[in-house]
């Protein structure tokens, strides 16, 4: 870093610096030795030219190329999307040039621990609510309302609450939009950060109950339960006695000791920018390398935000067959933006251009930082659940909602967010809220949840990953509430790529 508080150059092969505070005209700045004089105003997270670019020459961010110029750049001017152009283009082909550096794994008694609650099946969960998994959008006010309504008496010393989260989908799907539906709720009715779950279907639903539990597959009747509400003369009656019974069951579970090897933790970013890549992604893979040096697991996704950055993970795969996986993986998504037409690389969001990303190479290059230097050991399908440990990746889009609900339903317990702009979305499980800056972080005290913008303010790597490790384990061992809990923001969207009826 240099001058603190004014531009950061990455990596010594760049020739660009971020700015880390709104810049003026005239503004002079000493990087590497060179006095150089501002052309134009720059804001905070966006680029300053540091070498003279010629016309077709690449933008090196990150020690990578993140496009090339359109026109001769001239130091000291500012870089973005109105001098430079991405150098991404179509379906690739790719060779396995496999990385061998060595990634350490901990094992025995001495590992950290969490207080979670382990289930019958060996699962962990960080919380233990009852959750109500509505088969079909048209009841979501109906699991409202008994949402509202068993809260006001729950009565439980061993229970976090009950939940619910609306979506609009069960009916008038067909194929693989309504395989999706199921394989997601059928996965939350699984996850172990619900001690209970009730299953509420309307009756006439496409995803009717008796059909939906072969998505389900075996469960404890104990700890599920189903309500068609169509066959009962008063849903709202029966459906607060069975949410009794349900935290009867959970009451019995209680908080024990447990390693944090048993952590499966989502990977997300959402309204990045500028510092993104420098700040709070960098964190979070140095925890999800912590976290799996521990023998824990992580979850990264939104594949489409791989485009570009896709070699480095590639590189990293466990053997040859993951590096195929990953292969397909990344084609399959480019398919997907084919099919319908649309550019493969239309990318980043006017909201990430704002903040500083020009192109798709940059906010991939600073995406995939979130996972860290660990192998990828496995590959998931949209709907998959965490089978290995280490990292993983899950097929996902880019989209906030849709990508940390199938975070979630792949079985992590709580999910990272890192954010350069704020949103105060949240998903079934804890979502920790990391704001890549602290002016976010001081301005939104009751969406942000913590500050990695430290970084470029002297505190050290080490010492900060040190600090949200254990800020992590008391979310974990409920110690600590994420805003999203507090406020009440758990939400859910399901993958749409089909015909609706």
């Amino acid at each position: 870093m240099t001058e603190q508080s004014q531009v950061i150059k990455i990596h010594p092969e760049d020739n660009v610096m971020v700015c880390l505070q709104d810049m003026k005209k005239g503004d002079q700045l000493h990087v590497d030795g060179n006095s150089i004089t501002l052309l134009e105003d720059i804001s905070s997270g966006h680029k300053v030219a540091i070498q003279p670019i010629k016309e077709g020459t690449d933008i090196i961010k990150y020690g990578f190329p993140i496009g090339h110029a359109t026109e001769n750049i001239e130091v000291g001017a500012f870089v973005h999307s109105h001098n430079v152009k991405t150098n991404l283009k179509g379906e690739l082909d790719y060779t396995f040039t496999p990385n061998d550096a060595e990634f350490a794994i901990q094992e025995g008694d001495s590992l950290p621990t969490f207080k979670g609650y382990r289930r019958e099946n060996g699962s962990v969960g960080v919380r233990n609510e009852i959750w109500i998994i509505n088969t079909v959008g048209c009841i979501n006010k109906t699991a409202e309302n008994l949402v509202k309504m068993a809260n006001k008496t729950l009565q439980a010393e061993n229970v976090d609450g009950v939940q619910h989260f609306a979506h609009p989908y069960g009916c008038s799907q067909l194929g693989d939009d309504l395989t999706y539906t199921q394989k997601i709720l059928g996965n939350l009715v699984h996850h172990p950060n619900a001690g209970g779950v009730l299953v509420l279907g309307l009756g006439c639903e496409n995803n009717y109950i008796d059909l939906f539990k072969e998505a389900i597959g075996d469960y404890n009747p104990d700890r599920v339960k189903f309500l068609s509400v169509q066959m009962v003369d008063d849903e709202m009656e029966e459906g607060l006695e069975l949410i009794d019974e349900l935290v009867q069951y959970a009451n019995g579970f209680t908080r024990e000791d447990v390693p944090v090897s048993e952590l499966k933790i989502g990977l997300k970013c959402g309204g990045s920018d500028g510092l993104s890549g420098i700040t709070a992604n960098p964190l979070v893979g140095a925890f999800s390398d912590k976290l799996i040096g521990y023998g824990g697991s992580t979850v990264l996704t939104e594949v489409p935000e791989m485009f570009g950055a896709e070699t480095i993970l590639m590189n990293r795969a466990k053997d040859e067959k993951t590096f195929n996986e990953i292969v397909h993986l990344i084609n399959d998504f480019k398919h997907y933006f084919i099919k319908y037409e649309q550019p493969v690389y239309e990318n980043p969001s006017p909201g990430n251009k704002k903040g500083g990303i020009t192109t798709l190479e940059e906010k991939s290059l600073g995406c995939v930082q979130k996972g860290g230097f660990a192998p990828v050991n496995d590959i998931l399908p949209y709907g998959g659940r965490v089978e290995k440990k280490g990292l993983s990746l899950l097929q996902g889009p880019g989209n906030d909602l849709v990508s940390v609900t199938a975070l979630a339903a792949s079985g992590c317990q709580i999910v990272l967010f890192t954010t350069g702009r704020g949103t105060p979305f949240g998903g079934p499980t804890p979502t920790v809220k990391i704001s890549t800056n602290t002016a976010l972080a001081e301005r939104k005290k009751n969406w942000i949840d913590f500050n990695a913008g430290k970084l470029v303010e002297n505190v050290p790597m080490g010492e900060l990953v040190e600090e949200f490790f254990s800020y992590l384990v008391d979310v974990a061992s409920g110690n600590k509430e994420t805003n999203n809990e507090i406020f009440g923001f758990k939400e859910i969207a399901i993958f749409k790529d089909g015909v609706t009826m």
